[in-house]
């Protein structure tokens, strides 16, 4: 069965840094987009960084510059280095795999999703 694990998560202060962890298994990790949304409570899911099975990466205006997206194809894992934290960061961060036809940035666009894994970040 398909399985998107991640790990990285926890309480960070603001400026800090932080690395998000994504294991999968259970499809063609090398053939897929990978990516991360965001959400905080009370507001929308959002897109925060993708990885195309090129390597080309692409990112939210909110997190460019700050966030590094990578994925290591003979681990199956997507990472998402996250440095110079700001409180508008907090949130549970969700990975999610898909063969983009069209958007990145959009949920629709991706088949698996993993729990997620919660950051906070000090203000």
């Amino acid at each position: 069965q398909v399985q998107l694990v991640e790990s990285g998560g926890g309480l960070v202060q603001v400026g800090g840094s932080l690395r998000l962890s994504c294991v999968t298994a259970g499809f063609t990790f090398s053939s897929h987009t990978m990516a991360w949304f965001r959400q905080a409570p009370g507001k929308e899911r959002e897109f925060v960084a993708a990885i195309a099975r090129s390597g080309n990466t692409y990112y939210a205006d909110s997190v460019a510059g700050r966030f590094t997206i990578s994925r290591e194809n003979a681990k199956n894992t997507v990472y998402l280095r996250m440095n110079s934290l700001k409180s508008e960061d907090t949130a549970e961060y969700t990975c999610a795999a898909g063969q983009v036809t069209y958007w990145y940035s959009g949920p629709n666009e991706y088949d698996y999703w993993g729990q997620g894994t919660q950051v906070t970040v000090s203000s």
